[in-house]
């Protein structure tokens, strides 16, 4: 009786857990969530000023001190997590898991390898914990569309890339043949990433075009890099303005879940299910929450 007993207080304890620490519905899962992205908000600070040789030198020991308290504190947490869900394994080879792990080792291993001082600076993975904000709720339905917004732009990208890809090999190219090795175009190559530079509107002047003609194409890449720069902003936008307006439909799919469909949409375009089988079958926000 006492092992059930014990054993039901540990089920207890772990849903506990797992709902302050994978949850965010509570007010207690909140709060963990905003001290959580506090707290790698200040070590990713502490490893950027460790960085600092003058900060380094005056401030050394507190430094120190400070990046162990949040390994600690993050080695506590990574155990935690692996702790309250039913499969650990499954957990630790996700990509957060991943990176939890990346956060806490290399302060570890600059004690048992000597020569691994510079791996701290993998502790900087910890920013990429921030993002498990988009888990708020505040912010899932943004972070899906934005997600679904670059998914659906993904072709129109890959074309846009591919037409710059081309133009930079064609205009270093031609940018080789006019100035030549002995105004620093010495290769196709480092034509093509001045090119790069120059469409970019970077500009960093370590080559430059000394003849006329140069000049002239020089002055049309820089006309056409401003156009260019607005292409794949416009494309991003007019796809989350299309899928803003899906979501408004509020129809989801009963098969898949999925709710990004025309507002006049009888299929959904994912698995095929209907989604307008009568009256008493229609899925949306609007009827469930009637």
């Amino acid at each position: 009786m006492s092992s059930d007993l014990k054993a039901n207080t540990r089920d207890r304890w772990r849903e506990q857990v797992f709902d302050i620490i994978f949850g965010s519905e509570s007010r207690i899962g909140k709060l963990f969530d905003v001290l959580l992205i506090l707290a790698i908000i200040l070590s990713v600070l502490v490893v950027m000023l460790d960085s600092i040789r003058v900060v380094r030198e005056q401030w050394l020991v507190q430094l120190k001190i400070l990046e162990w308290f949040f390994t600690l504190l993050f080695t506590m947490e990574y155990f935690l997590r692996l702790v309250c869900v039913d499969k650990p394994g499954r957990y630790a080879s996700s990509f957060f898991g991943i990176v939890d792990l990346l956060a806490i080792l290399p302060t570890y291993f600059a004690i048992f390898l000597p020569g691994s001082a510079y791996m701290v600076v993998i502790r900087l993975v910890r920013i990429l914990r921030v993002f498990r904000i988009l888990k708020l709720g505040a912010y899932v339905g943004e972070a899906e569309i934005l997600v679904q917004s670059l998914v659906a732009s993904r072709k129109k990208i890959e074309v846009f890339l591919y037409a710059i890809l081309t133009l930079v090999i064609i205009f270093g190219s031609l940018m080789y043949v006019i100035e030549g090795e002995e105004n620093g175009f010495t290769s196709i190559p480092r034509s093509v990433y001045w090119a790069i530079v120059t469409l970019t509107t970077v500009g960093y002047g370590d080559i430059s075009p000394q003849t006329n003609i140069g000049q002239m194409l020089a002055s049309l890449i820089m006309i056409c890099g401003y156009a260019i720069i607005a292409v794949p902003t416009g494309i991003v936008t007019t796809e989350m303005a299309r899928t803003s307006e899906k979501m408004r439909s509020k129809v989801i799919c009963a098969g898949c879940g999925d709710r990004f469909h025309d507002p006049h949409a009888n299929f959904c375009k994912n698995c095929g299910k209907q989604l307008h089988l009568d009256n008493n079958t229609i899925v949306s926000e609007e009827a469930t929450s009637q």
